[in-house]
């Protein structure tokens, strides 16, 4: 079966529309129960499968033939079907009665936003507090420190603008924070 799948791959590259529908109706079924088990939710499926197919179509010539046509497609299928579920936000009624408090709902479990002068007073302090412990880090931890946490850039991100692989970023953060652990330990 993997020879016929790569022979269809490369005479759909050719152009071979015919080729490609046999592909298609091949996966279409399999990669739809794959995707719904992962989603549980049969529109996202459906299109899962629709982009797996157009990517499937736009990268035909990445394919490396040598390897089984079957990983490659249910690669993609998995990896959009991650995508979905990561951009996924979880949904809240402030109608709806909490699970764990019976007879309130959403409405009553907002904070108030009525501040104090002395939960102002704490706050403040609290920054300061904080504040001052970035500053006097080391050079090299506090550019890290800073674009990571107060400016919330991924560790790839600040990787890029400072120009330092991944590694070197995670373990510049797990040292600051280190050092602003032990720096605060007995101020807050």
């Amino acid at each position: 079966m993997n020879v016929i799948e790569n022979q269809l791959a490369r005479l759909a590259l050719k152009g071979d529309m015919r080729a490609f529908e046999e592909l298609v109706d091949l996966y279409r079924d399999k990669l739809f129960h794959m995707a719904y088990r992962m989603l549980n939710n049969r529109q996202e499926s459906e299109d899962v499968v629709q982009d797996t197919f157009l990517r499937v179509y736009k990268n035909l010539e990445s394919f490396d033939d040598s390897l089984k046509f079957s990983t490659w497609i249910y690669r993609i299928a998995t990896n959009l079907c991650i995508d979905r579920l990561r951009k996924r936000k979880p949904t809240y009624s402030l109608d709806a009665e909490s699970s764990e408090y019976e007879g309130l709902d959403g409405y009553s479990m907002i904070p108030s936003d009525n501040r104090t002068p002395e939960s102002e007073l704490i706050l403040s302090d609290t920054q300061r507090i904080i504040h001052e412990a970035i500053a006097s880090l080391p050079p090299k931890y506090k550019s890290v420190m800073i674009l990571r946490y107060i400016h919330d850039m991924s560790l790839q991100e600040v990787g890029d603008i400072l120009g330092m692989p991944v590694t070197t970023i995670k373990t510049r953060v797990h040292r600051g924070r280190e050092f602003l652990r032990k720096k605060l330990e007995y101020r807050l």
